[in-house]
């Protein structure tokens, strides 16, 4: 499972890194160069303390890159020492009154799941949720995981989990959030097997090849052909995947395409780039697809912090040598690398409408697809209020942490991208946890292959009304799974910059 993000520039070594480290945190009062906002005293005491270090670091960072950094404090006011984690640092940036409450999205990670965006696993393969009648079921496994290995199925009803039960419970919810996303070597389970009686098994944590494509299918609607794909992350490792479904499609003769993002919390830019030239027309070959509008100081090449990111890269006269972050344009310009144009991708042409099924897991790289192609395209939302995340990052390495704050704001050839609060849906359905992908009488996929037969949705189904055996609410079950939910959204710049 993709559950946090990853540096972009695994290739750097130790020396490079702890250099950076130092740097970004010794700021000379004698060099004017070297303060921020004319702040002429920066730094506390001088220090060894690494501690210390990574808390100025952050802040600091922060000053000259964070998204909303017009209005923040300066550093003797802000005082990032006083605060007692990095984590209590960073949930203090995201209180600025400068970010207008929408930083829902920054964190610092130990690096451990560095490998993962690039389609490497090392868990269990699955997840799970509660459905509307308060049963926690399997949402999805990974083709080729341990738990894939093991049978488990989306849908299947878990019973048991680690000897401990699956209801709603605190001590449940504890129960399920250190079993099934903590890091034991093993987990037990017993599950309800879609024939009947109980099964038990225990699954062991391995490593594996993500496969973010976890079901594909054509379907005959009338004279019509429609495909549809359940993409679950955007990982840089994809291509293949996405490349052989889109091929079946065109065999197939697909003129309407259903892209299920309802777990997909986003990833690779690249990805997403690529995922939306498979899906638009050649005739916008050329056209815009979209800007990044990275902040006004890194735009203005102000952010000099950035000099102490550094790495080893090619550059645009071919001689692989020492760069840093600071070396890129951030103009939002095709020459700068921050305009994007369609390039057609494949051989489907065609497409007359775009279903995109949709939940609050919905993020970041996965809302930059969809939002790419609402003025190409007759696109429909189906499901529920997407995550709402139009900016994206990529790791600032601290000595052993990659800090991640939103540094760019994406916005498709409409200027359109200020989605905060979610890309609302035409199509209000809860996710039918009770069905495998493909099932056309899951509720989301059904209202999809409903339109493309009769041109609107169908309003006898009842999507939302809950069972009144459990006697829960759609908000109480939501909450619940939002403490199962760790899955990472984010919207990562893994495309290779130009070099001012």
């Amino acid at each position: 499972m993709l559950r946090k993000f990853i540096s972009q520039h695994t290739f750097w070594c130790a020396l490079i890194i702890v250099a950076g480290f130092t740097a970004s945190c010794k700021k000379s009062s004698n060099n004017p160069d070297n303060n921020t906002d004319g702040e002429s005293n920066l730094l506390q005491t001088p220090t060894s303390d690494r501690t210390l270090l990574t808390k100025d670091s952050i802040f600091l960072y922060a000053k000259q890159t964070y998204f909303w950094n017009v209005g923040m404090p300066s550093y003797d006011t802000f005082n990032p020492r006083k605060y007692s984690s990095n984590n209590a640092i960073i949930a203090a940036l995201k209180a600025l009154p400068s970010t207008g409450g929408k930083d829902k999205y920054s964190f610092i990670d130990d690096g451990s799941v560095a490998s993962q965006l690039s389609g490497a696993g090392e868990d269990y393969g699955f997840s799970a949720n509660f459905d509307s009648n308060d049963l926690l079921r399997v949402k999805y496994v990974y083709p080729g995981s341990p738990a894939d290995l093991k049978g488990l199925k989306r849908g299947y009803q878990l019973i048991k989990v680690n000897g401990g039960g699956t209801s709603r419970s605190s001590n449940d919810i504890a129960n399920l959030n250190a079993s099934i996303f903590g890091d034991n070597p093993s987990i037990s389970l017993t599950f309800i097997k879609p024939a009947g009686g109980t099964q038990d098994i225990v699954i062991n944590r391995a490593s594996y090849n993500i496969n973010p494509v976890l079901f594909t299918n054509t379907y005959t609607i009338g004279a019509k052909k429609v495909g549809y794909i359940v993409f679950n992350s955007f990982t840089t490792n994809a291509t293949a995947a996405l490349d052989a479904a889109f091929s079946k499609f065109t065999t197939d003769g697909v003129t309407e395409l259903v892209v299920d993002l309802r777990y997909n919390g986003g990833g690779s830019v690249a990805t997403s780039e690529l995922f939306t030239n498979l899906i638009a027309p050649p005739a916008q070959n050329g056209k815009i697809m979209y800007t990044t509008y990275w902040t006004k100081t890194m735009q203005d090449g102000n952010a000099t912090i950035l000099q102490n990111q550094k790495f080893y890269a090619k550059g645009n006269d071919g001689v692989t040598r020492l760069y840093s972050y600071f070396d890129y344009s951030y103009k939002p310009t095709i020459a700068a690398g921050n305009q994007e144009t369609f390039a057609k991708r494949g051989s489907l042409n065609g497409l007359t409408r775009v279903y995109f099924l949709v939940t609050s897991g919905t993020a970041s790289a996965s809302e930059l697809l969809i939002n790419n192609l609402k003025p190409v395209f007759d696109v429909k939302l189906i499901g529920k209020t997407t995550y709402g995340k139009p900016v994206g990052f990529f790791s600032i390495r601290i000595d052993k942490n990659d800090l991640y704050i939103p540094q760019f704001q994406t916005k498709n050839q409409l200027d359109q991208g200020d989605y905060f609060a979610g890309m609302t849906v035409d199509k209000d359905v809860a996710d039918d946890l009770t069905k495998d992908f493909g099932d056309p009488s899951e509720k989301m996929l059904a209202q999809a292959l409903y339109y493309s037969a009769n041109n609107n949705f169908s309003a006898l189904t009842k999507d939302n009304v809950l069972s009144g055996t459990s006697g829960i609410g759609r908000q109480q079950t939501d909450a619940a799974n939002e403490k199962l939910d760790h899955e990472f959204k984010g919207m990562v710049e893994t495309r290779k910059l130009k070099f001012k």
